[in-house]
């Protein structure tokens, strides 16, 4: 029988070990876990933060949503879990081992808001 990381398959593998099944999505030779660890790194967005963005009339860019990642970066650096991050006129919760995005507000809207269940604020 032969063996597929150490695990016995009832079937010959027809592709050698170092080959790469391609995909539309994938580039030439671009492992699972360079992929996995790609995603792992991208920032994700609730429901309930995408329901806020909409609603709030919040416009995310490239530019802005690299300076919300590298913000959370710099959380994840100091060991936060919840952090608020400020940005120009606009803040969010997110969680930091998750490097999700809880919810979104526009600054201009929201004088006198208070911020619970957070561990820190990060400026970005």
């Amino acid at each position: 029988m032969s063996m597929i990381n150490g695990i016995k398959v009832p079937f010959i593998p027809i592709v050698r070990e170092d080959d790469v099944f391609s995909s539309p999505g994938l580039k030439p030779k671009e492992s699972f876990a360079n992929v996995f660890s790609n995603e792992l790194e991208k920032l994700n967005f609730s429901g309930h933060a995408m329901k806020r963005i909409e609603s709030r009339d919040i416009q995310l860019d490239e530019t802005t949503i690299g300076a919300l990642s590298n913000a959370v970066d710099k959380a994840e650096a100091k060991g936060s879990k919840d952090s608020l991050v400020m940005m120009k006129d606009m803040a969010f919760i997110v969680n930091v081992p998750n490097r999700t995005v809880v919810t979104a507000l526009n600054l201009a809207d929201k004088q006198g808001s208070v911020f619970t269940n957070i561990d820190s604020v990060v400026f970005a």
